[in-house]
């Protein structure tokens, strides 16, 4: 098997998982070790598929990841965020460029917003009290979904 075939591959491998985690934090307000696990070691594969070379691209990426992990273990330190999205943010810095996942960070905000927005509503619908715990799962698997289209299409420009 090529590695041109191998890159469509682990997208849809790791949309798949995203999809997954997305579904079971919406359900559970969890997502899985195995699923973060999988996709932060599928990211080695990822990167030699794509030919980066260990200097500087690949300890780049592993600089961001432990750059964006050490940021939010504060937001999860102060509640803001569970230990399950924290984990699964980082595994996505492991596979995106800086840029893109900048990118990825302003949508997985916004789409936080968004899901935010929703659970308020359907608490004021249900009429309960307490503190809304937010599925940021759904927002982070959507953002991440985004980011990989530009991998998948960018390939059929000419």
């Amino acid at each position: 098997m090529g590695w041109n075939i191998a890159l469509p591959i682990l997208i849809l491998v790791l949309g798949g998982l995203l999809v997954s985690a997305g579904i079971q934090d919406a359900r559970t307000r969890e997502i899985a070790n195995w699923k973060t696990a999988t996709v932060a070691l599928m990211a080695p594969v990822w990167w030699y598929a794509n030919g980066l070379d260990v200097w500087p691209d690949m300890a780049l990426q592993i600089g961001v990841a432990l750059a964006v992990f050490a940021v939010f273990l504060v937001a999860f330190h102060f509640g803001m965020m569970g230990g399950g999205d924290v984990k699964l943010i980082v595994a996505l810095a492991l596979w995106l460029p800086f840029p893109a996942f900048l990118s990825m960070l302003m949508v997985m905000s916004i789409a936080g917003g968004v899901v935010t927005i929703v659970m308020m509503i359907e608490r004021g619908i249900k009429k309960t009290s307490g503190e809304i715990e937010v599925p940021y799962g759904v927002a982070i698997a959507f953002a991440g979904l985004l980011a990989l289209r530009e991998p998948l299409l960018n390939q059929f420009q000419s």
